[in-house]
């Protein structure tokens, strides 16, 4: 029988800062093993923490991207567990006083998994967020069958956990979460949240019911998933897993379950704890701190969120909201794209210049956006000679090419180069008219309404002329001429 599912996600981000939460030690990825240590991240007896404020800054930036409230005042907890990557055996956290409080991540269309945007159930829906509450992460094990290898080079960057509400229905709507707060945090530069490196993890709590007035099912949870391609995977699967077995009678417990990717299945862990299994208690070593004055110092960081980013390229440079979400969906391209508009260029062609040629050379060559060896003067330029009726569009295709190569070179040198030149009506005349002329059934038929054979007209004078106009150019004037 069908199940109501419901859905709610813990997702630990690292946070972008130089150095760890409690020492000075530097934040890395990919640097030799255990070479950025110190006796704090390494839980050595008598080491102090110190609190890293610019950590606690980008987490409450956060929260006021999210619209979270805040605290007067926010204390830190020792979270106690025994587990090799935590060798001081607990975790300096926050339990009761985090420094945010409710909020939501919208929901973007154009996040959703592309085979499901048409079946979107729930437009423009919000999830409200529980808490987001700042910590040190852990070290990074390294199983090998029987033996594990640790790396502390991790422990004690700054991470941030934030924390949903149960309101997600499916592991599509997941999909689009992840994506939307992803892109949120990016935004505000409060962290890469790159899932490859290991900047953004979730844990995922599934519970299924019969009826909307039920009680929520035996919450099980999914840990420590780290691509948004194989939560919807793990979350489908888990939903299939939980329902065969309330159809056969059999009760869901409570419990943590991890998701093996090659066997594509949701394999036992334990059975899970609760918050009083972890025996949190107010940190001794540090100061509760007053949220006020830092909330002050970051509400002007505050970016233009990449649904306000949207509206304003849709309402301001005449946009399709489909460009305009994939313009605001990364803040290095929404810069690109405002750095090359200016005066005589419409928003809708540099838009489609941007996002149809540039982007697909950029992701040919694996380069990001950020990495763009062509700047955004020279494509205004390059534009700008479409614009003018100098180039047609696979001639500014052909001149881009080069342009990419050679980003020093001016696009008018480069399309002078190519033999590409806007031709004055006086200079095409005479071809036109010898064309004209040797071409007699085609211009009969023309004339006679069948304009596609314009084309072939218009191939005909390029052939024949030394420079090569924009075919646009010629096709206008073979059109005047033959229909008025």
């Amino acid at each position: 029988m069908p199940y109501l599912v419901t859905i709610g996600l813990e997702v630990h981000c690292q946070v972008k800062t130089r150095t760890k939460m409690f020492c000075a030690c530097e934040t890395s990825f990919g640097d030799p093993p255990n070479t950025h240590t110190c006796p704090v991240c390494l839980g050595l007896p008598g080491a102090l923490p110190v609190l890293n404020r610019h950590a606690i800054e980008k987490t409450l930036l956060a929260g006021l991207m999210l619209r979270c409230s805040s605290p007067p005042v926010s204390k830190w907890d020792r979270k106690n567990y025994f587990y090799p990557d935590m060798p001081k055996n607990y975790q300096t956290t926050q339990f009761d006083l985090p420094l945010c409080i409710g909020g939501g991540v919208p929901l973007y269309d154009h996040c959703y998994p592309t085979d499901h945007r048409k079946r979107i159930a729930r437009p423009n829906h919000t999830i409200r967020l529980n808490r987001i509450h700042l910590e040190e992460d852990v070290a990074k094990s390294t199983h090998l069958g029987t033996t594990s290898l640790i790396d502390f080079n991790r422990a004690g960057t700054p991470l941030m956990e934030i924390v949903s509400e149960p309101d997600l229905e499916s592991a599509e709507e997941a999909f689009a979460y992840l994506r939307s707060l992803q892109m949120i945090l990016q935004q505000g530069d409060v962290s890469d949240a790159d899932m490859e490196k290991g900047q953004l993890r979730c844990d995922v709590n599934i519970s299924l019911r019969k009826r909307p007035e039920d009680p929520l099912g035996a919450k099980i949870e999914l840990k420590n998933l780290n691509s948004i391609s194989a939560i919807r995977r793990a979350i489908h699967f888990e939903i299939q897993r939980q329902a065969d077995e309330l159809d056969r009678g059999i009760p869901q417990i409570q419990s943590t379950r991890r998701w093996d990717d090659d066997r594509g299945e949701t394999q036992l862990m334990r059975t899970k704890e609760d918050a009083h299994d972890y025996r949190y208690f107010p940190c001794p070593d540090l100061l509760p701190i007053e949220t006020a004055p830092l909330l002050e110092k970051v509400r002007p960081l505050v970016p233009e969120l990449p649904h306000e980013m949207a509206a304003r390229f849709e309402t301001g440079f005449g946009v399709t909201a489909y460009d305009a979400s994939v313009l605001s969906s990364d803040r290095h391209l929404a810069a690109y794209f405002e750095a090359t508009l200016g005066t005589g260029l419409p928003g809708k062609k540099v838009a489609n210049f941007i996002i149809n040629n540039l982007m697909g050379k950029l992701n040919e060559e694996s380069v990001g956006i950020d990495a763009c060896p062509v700047p955004p003067d020279k494509l205004r330029a390059l534009l700008l000679l479409v614009e003018d009726g100098t180039l047609a569009s696979n001639q500014a295709n052909e001149v881009f090419g080069t342009l990419y190569q050679e980003p020093s070179r001016e696009p008018a040198e480069i399309a002078g180069s190519l033999g590409f030149k806007k031709a004055e009506s006086g200079e095409l005349d005479s071809l036109i008219d010898e064309v004209i002329a040797a071409n007699p059934e085609e211009v009969a038929l023309v004339k006679a309404g069948n304009e596609k054979l314009l084309n072939f007209l218009t191939g005909k004078v390029m052939k024949a002329a030394t420079a090569k106009p924009n075919p646009k150019q010629v096709t206008d004037l073979l059109r005047a001429r033959l229909i008025g």
